[in-house]
């Protein structure tokens, strides 16, 4: 059985590496070997019956429906040219400074990372904007495939994200399933919220590093990142017009979760509309219908946070009246904005492809999602779950010892395999062994989101780094973009130990927001 776990694993790996589709040969290879397991007496074929429930629990669980909702953010963001118009404001308001554009680049990848979480729209999109503008002042092709490459990946770790909130469902049944192995019947949780907020500070420690990264180049290498010689002057309100409406949606969507108004799924409806909203403005500009829109969103998350705006209670105070009738007004000027606004996207043809790449992105998650299940399942019915913790707890060293190996099976896989394949195959197998060993969970989901942040950034097969050779030119090689990523890989990794030797880095924010005792 040993054997069969093992082979079912390295099969399943090696299908991947010739381009096969994830999700097909998760599942096929599990039907494989459950077939062969039980001509062998090896597989109980009752596992199997448990796969319907598997399929169900997953169209039951709400905080997946926070992932269509927040991959339509980041397409829209991407096709309504609102991330193209916030890069060229931020280039030009710290471009004349010496590696001027590397910071903005890395500052636009973190606010576009606070707005979704979609890798490729972010890379592809910051590629063709600011790759041949940095190259032609003469930046140095390495720096500047690295710092674009990276600052596309922000979006798996600053909240909220896709990684986030897959790897925060895996984590939180873990630690259910943990629990329960240790005797604890009535286990406790932990939400998507707790591991946004956890990761909230790690992931500015990671925009202000690589920041960093890019003023070490201007002090040691000045040649090499020019200040950007342009004559025209920088108006202020033109920037505070880019600038202003994705903070003040990345406000009502994080503030909401943090401040306890609603939960991951509930604020990313709530990004999503603010988005379209956002889109509308960017094909019209200066809608005054569309502004009250999105000022309403923000007034209504105020509101949600200091009323109770239930008109069904009991005693309805004059104050909480005037703040149910101030929402009502608000919520028929958000409606009215989106009617206007989606007109318009229909109009442009952007609500159709932004629909269209939604669906076909979402499919694949969940799609992934079930055929990743069948893989655990049957991995499970070969015992390769009891052999793996058999081989973890064994290993001399303690609990660090267990975790830094598994650090580095994830680091390693991340060179072959995509996150989701990572998130929804390993992490099942390896969390409920480091849980029961006594890990916090919002730390240990933390510490995996950024290792598997590295999944995009290392080469070979780093999808950062195929995005961006898509639309790179030939004068910058392929060893340039390898090489230029490999120092924001140590940084991450340095991260890392920070947060190891430094737990309360991403502990402290959930104990604080969430009350944990």
């Amino acid at each position: 059985m040993e054997i069969m776990a093992l082979s079912m694993f390295g099969v399943t790996c090696l299908f991947l590496l010739t381009g096969y589709p994830v999700a097909m040969t998760l599942g096929g290879v599990s039907l494989l070997f459950a077939f062969f397991g039980m001509l062998t007496g090896d597989f109980d074929s009752a596992y199997l019956l448990a796969m319907p429930q598997r399929i169900f629990g997953t169209m039951t669980n709400e905080v997946l429906v926070a992932v269509p909702l927040f991959i339509f953010m980041g397409t829209m963001l991407e096709r309504s040219r609102i991330a193209e118009t916030l890069l060229e404001n931020m280039g030009r308001l710290f471009g004349s400074l010496r590696g001027g554009l590397g910071i903005s680049v890395v500052l636009v990848g973190a606010l576009l990372a606070a707005s979704t979480g979609i890798v490729g729209a972010t890379v592809v999109t910051m590629g063709l904007l600011s790759l041949p503008t940095m190259l032609k002042r003469g930046y140095h092709p390495q720096l500047v495939t690295g710092t674009i490459s990276a600052a596309g990946t922000l979006g798996q770790i600053i909240p909220p994200s896709i990684v986030l909130i897959l790897l925060g469902d895996v984590i939180a049944n873990a630690y259910q399933k943990a629990q329960i192995e240790m005797g604890i019947f009535s286990p406790e949780t932990v939400s998507v919220g707790e591991i946004f907020a956890g990761a909230l500070i790690p992931g500015l420690i990671l925009v202000g590093c690589y920041i960093l990264y890019q003023i070490g180049w201007a002090i040691f290498k000045p040649e090499s990142v020019p200040a950007l010689q342009d004559d025209t002057p920088v108006k202020l309100s033109e920037t505070l017009t880019a600038l202003l409406p994705p903070i003040i949606l990345i406000f009502a969507v994080l503030g909401s979760i943090l401040a306890g108004i609603a939960t991951p799924t509930e604020a990313a409806s709530v990004g999503a509309i603010g988005t379209i909203l956002l889109a509308g403005e960017q094909l019209k500009k200066g809608s005054k219908r569309l502004r009250a829109a999105l000022l309403s969103i923000f007034g209504l998350v105020v509101l949600a946070g200091n009323f109770d705006l239930r008109m069904g209670i009991d005693v309805v105070t004059l104050t909480n009246r005037i703040a149910i009738a101030a929402a009502v007004i608000m919520c028929g000027i958000v409606i009215l904005g989106i009617g206007t606004s989606l007109q318009r996207c229909w109009k442009s043809g952007i609500l159709r492809d932004v629909m269209i790449s939604t669906t076909h992105i979402t499919s694949m998650v969940f799609i992934i999602l079930i055929g990743a299940a069948l893989f655990s399942l049957v991995f499970r019915g070969l015992e390769g779950d009891e052999m793996v913790h058999a081989f973890l707890t064994s290993l001399p060293g303690g609990q660090m010892s267990v975790l830094f190996s598994v650090m580095l099976i994830m680091f390693l896989l991340g060179f072959f395999l995509d996150f989701i394949e990572i998130t929804f195959v390993v992490v099942p197998i390896v969390a409920p062994i480091l849980l029961a060993m006594g890990f916090d969970p919002v730390w240990l989901g933390v510490m995996m989101a950024i290792n598997l942040q590295t999944s995009f950034l290392t080469p070979p097969f780093g999808f950062a780094l195929f995005y961006l050779r898509g639309v790179a030119p030939d004068t910058v090689s392929t060893g340039d973009i390898y090489r230029g990523v490999i120092p924001f890989v140590l940084i991450q990794i340095t991260l890392l130990f920070l947060l190891v030797m430094f737990p309360d880095i991403a502990t402290w924010l959930p104990d604080a927001v969430f009350n944990k005792n």
